[in-house]
């Protein structure tokens, strides 16, 4: 009897665990799509120039407003960050909380999309959070493929934000969001605790099956 209790156990805490990864991996297809349909827009979307040379991209697809006046936005997304040889590396599931997203009158999701521009930005996403806007600077972010950032406050930005509502694309400039990574995301991904800061900064696991519809994306919009 105490064997098959244990088999039991064991096999509901399989089931949570496979429950949770087809969670997770349904992330990672929504913000695979996201890269997809923004970079695919004519003459709009994230300049390529932008992407290439990023240090890290993060997408958060349907950002929810939690209540009236738009307070209490919640999201989750994913990030990967460039190794020291360029090639993206092991993404890391994170969260975004508050921050004032400006959302349209009649808009409940927003897709949002965060380039970190160099690799101090790595050294913030990995503590236990960070604040946009407080800890790195941000800036709405240039649209166009063609179009470059420039010298000017914008250009000198750490962080450019996107936003995707009703089928509009553009910069947003969002201060006060709390952005934490996501470790039980992590676990139903990876099948064990990972460390933000081994995943980003360090980058030598493979990452799992799941997450190559978005680093195919990534890598497709980004190659230098």
């Amino acid at each position: 009897m105490r064997k098959l209790t244990l088999l039991v156990s064991t096999c509901l805490g399989c089931a949570v665990l496979l429950s949770a990864a087809g969670k997770e991996e349904q992330r990672v297809i929504d913000a695979a799509v996201v890269l997809r349909e923004i970079m695919s827009a004519p003459d709009k979307g994230i300049p390529t120039d932008v992407l290439r040379h990023a240090a890290c991209v993060a997408v958060i697809p349907s950002l929810k407003k939690g209540g009236f006046g738009f307070s209490g936005e919640h999201g989750a997304g994913l990030v990967s960050c460039r190794k020291t040889n360029g090639l993206w590396g092991p993404p890391s599931m994170l969260t975004v909380n508050g921050g004032g997203f400006g959302f349209q009158i009649g808009v409940t999701a927003i897709d949002l999309v965060m380039v970190i521009r160099n690799r101090r930005g790595i050294d913030f996403l990995v503590k236990d959070k960070f604040e946009v806007g407080g800890d790195l600077s941000v800036a709405a972010g240039p649209v166009g493929r063609d179009a470059q950032g420039g010298t000017d406050a914008v250009g000198n930005a750490e962080i450019y934000m996107y936003s995707r509502a009703r089928g509009l694309f553009g910069g947003i400039a969002v201060k006060g969001a709390v952005v934490k990574p996501d470790g039980d995301g992590n676990v139903a991904m990876y099948g064990k605790h990972m460390d933000a800061a081994e995943l980003l900064k360090v980058g030598s696991v493979a990452p799992p099956a799941g997450f190559k519809p978005f680093l195919h994306e990534l890598e497709k919009y980004s190659a230098r």
